[in-house]
């Protein structure tokens, strides 16, 4: 079996490895929430000036209920890849949404 790690230096991949997830996870959170804040933003202006109508929070509340169960029905098994627990993902975490 071929190592790619000395053994010297293999206690540095599981604090290295959950750091750069919670950084990459971090840098993903914070574009996203960028971009939809600027969808949001884009919305309003063009319900200001008439060229779309806002939706009703009737229509909101029921697009809701319909597709939250969807998602997270979806989301929910996937909360178990990322390391959150490790200390080491959520200082790349914070990094990454600081920073990103």
């Amino acid at each position: 079996m071929i190592n790619f790690v000395p053994p010297e230096y293999a206690w540095i991949v599981p604090v290295i490895v959950p750091f750069i997830i919670g950084l990459i996870v971090g840098v993903v959170i914070k574009k996203t929430l960028k971009l939809v804040l600027a969808l949001i933003i884009l919305l309003i202006v063009l319900a200001a000036v008439g060229y779309t109508q806002l939706p009703t929070f009737e229509e909101i509340a029921s697009a809701a209920l319909k597709y939250l169960p969807m998602l997270w029905a979806e989301a929910s098994p996937l909360i178990n890849i990322l390391p959150y627990s490790s200390l080491t993902f959520l200082l790349g975490l914070a990094l990454g949404l600081w920073k990103g």
